[in-house]
């Protein structure tokens, strides 16, 4: 390892410019307006993957943006490593609350990462953490260290709910046969605590909309005498969830797995303050589900969210309109075992019970995800934690996510193996909002980690041979 490390440091300026390079392709995937940067990521991908030595590496196009393939078989008897990242990153929005420009990567020193971090859409989430696994797996090759065969899997479409994904790893199932996939797209629990996700949650994403009248009106005409959808959407949203932050819609619960005190007792050992919490959010209060705490609330236990909600006359100025419709975005991310399917299903028929009458109600599903777990009895898990270990100094905590990553789910049943969710973000690095960052230190230590992982993987099944 000791060549590989310092093949890592000798090149670590060079790694940066590139991610930099990387990260001013604005691959936004669910703004159609960004097909064609979506498509110079994956080439741009494309090239670096083939200079960093991996063999038959080739763009796959799928009914939506495409699929960049690689693979290293170095000896047939040795593990498989399939590496999966994504490439496409979040919309930018809101534009006026960035610091700098979303594509115009900066680095900046901040008390979290004094030495430095880079400051763009996608540094974090997901093409820096991808990335560390391109230039890591280079610096195997370049130093005779590569320990296990390797493939790689990087999509464009995680963002708006790998749609295309299944179909593809179902086509190319035999092309991408593997022991275990490895996932950076997750986070530690802090720079000097290092730890390993062991659980996701779910997803069930939908879109709802209200319509009234047939067109806007004048809000002194009918106002007080016409249902207006946007007041309608607004008590309509505040059935859903009490205000205990229980959510109301029957049979939600039904089929959530509870933990035991003794579970929920080891998970809230993780170091965790809630006064550095509410100052870092610079809020007053915490929220949540009375009975929990906030480790609690945030990974294990279901929740219910509005990601956006507009209708109306919302231009510079007054226009005193009573909206014809009114339209929200909301997301419920849910735990095992919790069908998403289900629960948008239900969700659909209570929210049309709670409508008045006077308006109508659509409710359009958009994607979701199934909630994972992995198992941490595994030499998939094992390695993780050796990896960890060593390049941190100290042994990693199992930790439970609140994101999702549904395609986690699908690897399991399309391939019958677990993945390893091996990430190194924080969860201060903005992800999904303006001024995404992710530091240099997490960049580089993903890059030193990542060998490790190979080198014990191939060290764990050697033995269980």
């Amino acid at each position: 390892m000791e060549s590989t490390l310092k093949y890592i440091k000798k090149n670590k300026k060079r790694f940066l410019n590139e991610l930099l390079e990387f990260l001013t392709i604005p691959s936004v995937s669910a703004d159609p307006a960004y097909k064609k940067s979506v498509k110079e990521a994956a080439q741009f991908l494309e090239a670096k993957m083939k200079e960093a030595g991996l063999d038959k590496v080739k763009i796959y196009p799928t009914k939506g943006h495409p699929i960049v393939f690689g693979q290293k078989i170095i000896d047939a008897a040795l593990p498989t490593i399939l590496v999966y990242g994504h490439y496409d990153v979040q919309p930018p929005d809101p534009i006026d609350l960035w610091e700098s420009g979303p594509f115009k990567p900066v680095v900046k020193k901040t008390k979290l990462h004094p030495e430095g971090a880079i400051f763009a859409r996608g540094a974090c989430d997901d093409k820096g953490q991808a990335y560390m696994h391109v230039k890591a797996f280079e610096a195997m090759v370049e130093t005779g260290n590569l320990a296990c065969n390797v493939k790689f899997m990087m999509e464009g479409e995680e963002e708006v709910g790998s749609v295309h994904l299944e179909s593809f790893c179902r086509k190319y199932q035999k092309m991408l046969k593997s022991d275990v996939v490895l996932i950076s797209d997750t986070s530690i629990i802090a720079n000097d605590v290092p730890s390993v996700t062991v659980g996701l949650r779910g997803l069930s994403y939908l879109e709802v909309e209200i319509t009234g009248p047939n067109r806007d009106l004048h809000s002194g005409v009918y106002g007080g005498a016409v249902a207006n959808p946007a007041n309608v959407l607004c008590d309509m949203i505040s059935k859903l969830v009490d205000n205990d932050g229980h959510i109301n819609i029957p049979g939600f619960y039904k089929d959530v797995v509870e933990l035991s005190a003794e579970e929920r007792k080891s998970m809230n050992k993780a170091p965790f303050s809630i006064k550095k919490y509410k100052e870092h959010l610079d809020i007053e209060a915490i929220n949540g589900e009375k009975g929990y705490t906030t480790l609690e609330r945030s990974s294990i236990r279901p929740s219910l969210d509005v990601n956006g909600i507009w209708g109306g006359y919302t231009g510079e100025g007054a226009k005193t309109v009573l909206p014809s419709k009114a339209y929200a975005k909301i997301s419920m991310r849910l735990v095992p075992n919790q069908n998403p399917e289900k629960i948008t299903a239900l969700f659909a028929k209570y929210f049309n019970k709670l409508a008045p009458k006077g308006v109508s109600v659509k409710v359009t599903p958009h994607h979701g995800g199934m909630p994972a777990v992995t198992p941490t009895d595994t030499d998939e898990y094992r390695a993780a934690h050796l990896a960890m270990k060593a390049s941190f100094g100290k042994n990693p905590i199992p930790q439970r996510g609140g994101g999702s990553i549904p395609i986690v789910a699908m690897f399991e049943d399309v391939f019958n193996v677990k993945s390893v969710l091996m990430g190194f973000g924080l969860d201060s690095d903005n992800i999904h909002s303006p001024n995404e960052h992710y530091g240099l230190f997490n960049y580089y230590k993903g890059i030193e980690t990542i060998p490790y992982y190979f080198h014990y993987y191939k060290e764990l099944k050697n033995k269980n041979l």
